[in-house]
């Protein structure tokens, strides 16, 4: 019954704040903002209306759709033939300098901070929480005082480094499950990851070609309506996830090569496609938001000491601005700019995904401190890149010395 409460009370809150939704386009008050507050306030925190098992089935399932439409969703904007020129100049930086430089050094400072801990699991820490999540400061993506050059280069390294940062992140899971017994001696785990890293990016690509083929085929034949051609969002990027998954390939992976080789050429068909994808993407993503704040932070908050303060902090501060400085360097850009896109490196939802991820697959138990610094840095980036988006962004309309 307490998973139909969740589901009641984000509808009460998407219209709630959908009235208001223009208007927090200019306050320091996001959506992420909001619905994470309203559950902590309805957590066993606040006033203790819901409760809500992590395990959840219900929970789990929402959490996979969401996962999978954003996979598809943020990779069906990269066409392949546009690939080259979106990944030339800033993202190319930060996505091939920057987001590695991130992934080893948020490891090594873990593994200083966590020493009682895996090597395995504190590398799955700092890939959990390299991607980033734009949807935190979205007023920085939508800010006609941003530079366009510097909203292109954050939305495109936040939509495809969560695609990017997937592989090792399984890996890692992987070698951690063997460990614990979960992936049998006869399914060893080099065979798991060969299947997993092949099957899943071959299916998808499979899926993605042939259903934009077919979609591109019936739309010229005048055979499909626009509400179906919207729908199709769902099915390629669940197809792609659910054929991988019982052939034993990563249906995750799968989904963001559907996506990435989605070969719809007609335009306005690629963009309803998208446009449905971003706007179903956004409820669920709201709803993760939600549960957030009302399952995960009462959960975790019992393990928060000072070393865990202490990561989270630096997560968003030096692991992050570090490496963007580094790989931005002999870009052109002044300083502030340079700041700024380290800045809004958020982590946000594909953290919470990937973190709901490795609760299902090596489970809670002895990774609990952990799996709390996540949480926390999570928490802690909501809000301070959602009331820091909008000042920050005018600065740029500034004078500046």
């Amino acid at each position: 019954m307490h998973d139909h409460q969740a589901i009641l009370l984000t509808a009460l809150l998407i219209l709630i704040f959908g009235l208001f939704s223009k208007v927090a386009e200019n306050s320091p008050i996001s959506g992420p903002m909001f619905f994470a507050t309203i559950g902590l306030i309805c957590s066993p925190l606040g006033f203790d209306i819901i409760s809500i098992e992590i395990d959840s089935k219900a929970i789990k399932l929402i959490a996979e759709i969401t996962l999978i439409i954003i996979l598809f969703v943020d990779a069906s904007f990269i066409q392949l033939k546009h690939l080259k020129s979106r990944l030339q100049g800033l993202p190319a930086r930060l996505l091939l300098i920057g987001l590695p430089i991130t992934m080893v050094f948020g490891s090594f400072i873990a593994i200083y901070t966590f020493p009682q801990y895996s090597i395995w699991l504190l590398v799955l820490l700092a890939l959990i929480l390299s991607p980033t999540d734009a949807a935190l400061g979205q007023a920085v993506v939508n800010s006609k005082a941003v530079p366009l050059k510097i909203r292109e280069s954050i939305s495109t390294e936040s939509g495809l480094n969560d695609g990017i940062s997937l592989p090792p992140i399984f890996v890692c899971l992987a070698v951690i499950a063997s460990g614990t017994g979960q992936i049998s001696s006869e399914d060893h785990w080099l065979n798991f990851i060969a299947l997993q890293l092949i099957l899943g990016p071959i299916i998808g690509i499979l899926v993605g070609n042939v259903g934009g083929k077919l979609i591109d085929y019936a739309n010229k034949k005048q055979w499909m309506n626009e509400v179906f051609q919207r729908l199709t969002c769902l099915s390629i990027a669940i197809l792609a996830y659910s054929f991988a998954e019982s052939l034993h390939g990563n249906g995750f992976i799968a989904a963001f090569c559907s996506g990435l080789f989605l070969s719809i050429k007609n335009t306005d068909v690629r963009e309803r496609i998208q446009e449905f994808g971003e706007t179903e993407g956004q409820l669920l993503t709201l709803f993760v938001f939600l549960i957030f704040g009302l399952i995960f932070v009462p959960t975790f908050s019992p393990y928060w000491d000072l070393s865990v303060c202490i990561y989270a902090f630096l997560s968003l501060t030096i692991i992050r601005v570090l490496p963007a400085f580094i790989c931005l360097s002999g870009s052109g850009l002044d300083n502030y700019s340079k700041f700024f896109i380290s800045w809004f490196g958020p982590r946000g939802i594909a953290s919470i995904l990937y973190l709901l991820i490795a609760v299902d697959q090596i489970g809670v138990e002895g990774n609990e401190k952990i799996f709390s610094v996540i949480v926390l840095t999570v928490l802690m980036s909501v809000f301070a890149h959602g009331v820091s988006a909008v000042s920050m962004s005018n600065q740029f309309v500034k004078p500046r010395k």
